[in-house]
């Protein structure tokens, strides 16, 4: 996440190139607040006509606007869901991978990319900025501000470290397989694609941590397509899970489909949504 300042304080900078950098930082800073504040203004409307029994043509004068202003408001807005992943803007990051060949020291890996790729699409259709990064192999912490974390426990310590604070899902590795485990039913998920023969099938695990002033998306699949299930599931159903658990922190397990070229073609929830 591109790092804000104070606006007298960019204004102040004597280099140029930093000014810029630093104006065009604060500028996305403010535009995303600019956005939320449009959804809270929406949702306040909506609640004083649910809860307050007022009409809308009554929270027009009342907010001293006309009942056509108060028309476009709801319609223009962006929708309640937006809240699902914070503020923004969002980072958005996924492994950088050490590879056996020296010609390729580091990479990101396709399926990865095309996590990412999903993840920044379901952000630009909530009106939310995307900012990528790399998740380096001994990063231990998401950067600060809202972020999706795109990353198992095997690929660097965060994983591991958020999936810690989970009592109800988690990691386990037995006899060098992976799978994912729901502490609450008992029940063991084993990737459907390793086994023989293999299904061309995944299971993936979702996290969401409300933390004090931003929210932290964690996503992992027991293999990387897994990850795009749980993204793919999320297209479709952010607004119901919104709607459903509100603004807290959960899990959920989600299985998916795909072709043979890894394209994921369903998606569906198969544990949880667990609150904590």
């Amino acid at each position: 996440m591109a790092e804000v300042d104070d606006f007298d304080a960019v204004r102040g900078d004597n280099d140029p190139i930093r000014r810029a950098r630093r104006a065009a930082a604060l500028q996305t800073h403010y535009q995303q607040r600019a956005t939320e504040l449009s959804r809270l203004r929406k949702a306040a409307i909506e609640e004083a006509h649910r809860d307050l029994n007022l009409s809308y043509t009554e929270i027009a004068k009342a907010l001293g606007i006309t009942k056509g202003r108060i028309t476009q408001i709801r319609g223009s807005a962006p929708a309640p869901e937006r809240a699902f992943f914070g503020v923004g803007p969002v980072s958005v990051g996924v492994p950088l991978r050490h590879g056996a060949d020296h010609r390729m020291r580091t990479y990101v890996d396709a399926a990865d990319m095309t996590a990412q790729t999903q993840a920044e699409g379901i952000l630009a259709s909530l009106s939310l900025a995307a900012e990528t990064f790399n998740i380096e192999p001994d990063l231990e912490t998401p950067p600060a501000g809202d972020t999706i974390v795109i990353c198992g426990p095997r690929s660097a310590p965060v994983g591991s470290r958020l999936l810690a604070r989970d009592n109800h899902l988690g990691f386990t590795r037995e006899d060098e397989r992976w799978r994912i485990d729901d502490r609450d039913s008992g029940e063991r998920y084993f990737s459907p694609r390793l086994e023989e023969p293999p299904r061309d099938e995944e299971f993936g695990y979702f996290a969401r941590h409300r933390e004090e002033n931003r929210v932290v998306i964690h996503v992992a699949g027991i293999t990387a397509v897994g990850s795009s299930g749980v993204l793919h599931y999320l297209q479709t159903n952010v607004r119901d899970l919104f709607t459903k658990q509100g603004d807290v922190s959960f899990s959920m397990i989600v299985k998916c489909s795909f072709s043979s070229d890894t394209t994921v073609t369903s998606s569906e929830l198969v544990a949880g949504p667990y609150r904590w």
